[in-house]
């Protein structure tokens, strides 16, 4: 019989994929809470749980205790755990390899861990729609229904509908919110259809973002781009600023290094703004070298240009519409 799968997710738009990665770990938050090893019941941690976060809703406070205590009690050594990158589009897969222990004052928001061995990463592109949809809970911590964790064991292993009643039992014990969910699931299905799009269309769907923000844009021709492929200003030619330089790459499963932004670095007026987007996410390294930039630098994953593409479709032009049709949805307030 095949172990259990876990999602533990590495904070919103995966903030600590790099520390699960990096240090072998999985791990929960909620450090107000101290030592969640220490309570003998799920009514006293939610008691200290509303105590050492008053504006939570009932509902968040008991989803919370919910999980840490799924992440002390039912995980177990040799349980199969996946976590989700979004930045890079990946799903790494591991296997849980001690019990849950408390490690207060390393990193904040993981306060609660159990040790991984990481073996295998897989592109959310190769999976079938049903999984991706199986694998959309915004819910931090949740069994992995098991038809998707069996394709994602065959994808991992090279080889070419979720039960109702597992997803009634989740939404259950776990109080999804729903609008919450069904957004979460929108940026990842428009990320799923931007990834599709052929490396020019990428680049007009760039512009098209900077018009609907207010900005004139030129798209350099194909050849020589002098270190940009797009050009944005106010006025369009460049006289009024900002003038932002964008570089678009569209290579998914590639990270940009920290060489290449040194290159598009280089080739910068001081008064420029940079944009630099990549489908396949950035290195660790990469975003240091933005960090020291000498002029204001932006690094836009797909799921960042995905939810800024949401935010800002209300004012696509009909170039912008017919490269992604996207249909508005109403939700009650």
């Amino acid at each position: 019989m095949a172990a259990r799968m876990w999602m533990v997710r590495a904070g919103r738009n995966g903030r600590w994929a790099d520390a699960f990665l990096n240090e072998g770990l999985v791990g929960l938050g909620w450090h107000g809470v101290g030592d969640p090893l220490r309570f003998s019941s799920k009514a006293a941690m939610l008691a200290e749980m509303k105590r050492a976060y008053p504006e939570m809703s009932h509902g968040q406070a008991a989803s919370g205790v919910g999980q840490l205590w799924r992440f002390e009690r039912e995980l177990t050594v040799g349980d199969d755990v996946v976590t989700y990158e979004s930045g890079t589009r990946q799903y790494h897969l591991g296997k849980i390899r001690s019990d849950a222990r408390y490690a207060p004052g390393e990193i904040e928001e993981l306060t609660l861990r159990r040790s991984v061995d990481w073996m295998t990463s897989i592109s959310r592109d190769l999976l079938s729609n049903d999984t991706k949809n199986r694998l959309g809970s915004t819910i931090t911590l949740f069994k992995v229904p098991q038809s998707a964790a069996d394709e994602l064991r065959r994808t991992a292993r090279g080889e070419s509908s979720e039960d109702a009643q597992d997803r009634a039992k989740i939404h259950f014990e776990e109080e999804e919110d729903p609008f919450e969910s069904l957004t979460e699931e929108a940026a990842l299905r428009i990320a799923d259809r931007i990834g599709q799009l052929a490396w020019d269309d990428m680049q007009r769907l760039v512009a098209a973002l900077l018009r609907a923000l207010g900005y004139r844009t030129e798209i350099a021709p194909t050849g020589p781009d002098r270190g940009r492929d797009i050009f944005a200003s106010p006025d369009g030619f460049g006289f009024e600023q900002p003038r932002i330089a964008v570089e678009v790459k569209h290579r998914l499963g590639e990270k940009i290094d920290a060489p290449a932004l040194r290159s598009f670095l280089g080739g910068r007026h001081k008064d420029d703004r940079g944009l630099y987007v990549s489908t396949g996410g950035f290195t660790k390294e990469a975003y240091y070298e933005a960090d020291r930039a000498t002029i204001p630098l932006k690094l836009m994953t797909l799921d960042d240009l995905s939810r800024a593409i949401i935010e800002a479709y209300d004012r696509f032009d009909n170039d912008g519409r017919a490269l992604l049709p996207l249909t508005r949805v109403y939700w009650p307030a």
